[in-house]
């Protein structure tokens, strides 16, 4: 089911300064770059923004996400398997489906499908 580590998402309060910020530190301009969400290649996995600050607490500003092919269909078996809903699964624009869980243990689990983003081989 997991084909491996994608996304890492940074919630970021000023998109734009975020945004030039990690331009310059990680030396690549994005690859998607929305009002909604900003999202660097780097190295063949990707860092994102997300101006969304409505629910952060402290300890609660990084969701990692997992590689999925369907995002529903995995959605499900976790539940299946133990898993409790964090975030339904949902379109977040372009066709990108992301979801998350409650693993037995209490840890935010996410999973996403992204048409768009194609690891890069690294050598």
């Amino acid at each position: 089911m997991l084909q491996g580590l994608r996304t890492v998402i940074y919630k970021v309060a000023e998109l734009e300064k975020a945004k030039n910020w990690y331009s310059k530190i990680l030396g690549i301009e994005p690859y998607f770059d929305e009002p909604f969400y900003v999202g660097f290649n780097v190295g063949g996995f990707e860092l994102g923004l997300d101006p969304d600050i409505s629910d952060l607490t402290k300890g609660n500003n990084l969701v990692v996400y997992w590689s999925v092919k369907n995002c529903g269909k995995s959605f499900q078996k976790l539940l299946e398997n133990g898993a409790k809903t964090h975030s339904e699964p949902r379109d977040v624009g372009g066709g990108i489906i992301v979801a998350s869980v409650f693993d037995p243990f209490e840890n935010v689990f996410g999973i996403i499908e992204n048409p768009h983003f194609k690891i890069e081989n690294i050598e």
